[in-house]
């Protein structure tokens, strides 16, 4: 009985010391800037996807992770820490009433809105996230464009 109580114990502890070990899995930051804001009302919506798919994503439903920055001079970044390495994109959302969510005209967003990769939007230059996404391997800066219609 004394030997069964050991091993398990053994085992236990076992479980419980390789929980801890993590393999060293690297994780990477990613800086995010947007500049030439329209005007410094509301605040910037930073919508990060890691999913094929997960773009267009007009609700915000399909993001990976989310955050928001106030706007100082026409500018607004945003940093997102400990991102596993892999595909990902961005969209983002100058959210001037800060609603969170895309107003719209007619059919166009009042709003500006942005994605990785993107320097124009238009019905021929549509955002998916095979478009839209890069690598992250390294930590990583990177600039996007807002297109106001």
């Amino acid at each position: 009985m004394k030997k069964i109580f050991k091993i398990t114990m053994a085992f236990a502890l076992s479980l419980v010391l390789l929980s801890f070990s993590n393999k060293n899995e690297e994780s990477f930051s990613l800086t995010i800037h947007v500049d030439k804001l329209r005007n410094s009302k509301g605040v910037v919506q930073f919508a990060l996807y890691n999913k094929e798919g997960s773009i267009p994503d007009e609700k915000f439903a399909s993001y990976y992770k989310i955050s928001k920055a106030t706007i100082v001079n026409g500018s607004a970044t945003i940093t997102f820490e400990n991102l596993p390495k892999g595909r990902y994109a961005v969209n983002i959302l100058h959210d001037e009433n800060k609603n969170g969510t895309i107003d719209k005209g007619l059919i166009l967003p009042k709003e500006g809105i942005g994605f990785s990769n993107f320097k124009t939007l238009g019905l021929r230059n549509r955002p998916n996230f095979e478009k839209a996404s890069f690598k992250l391997e390294t930590n990583l800066s990177i600039k996007v464009q807002i297109v106001y219609f």
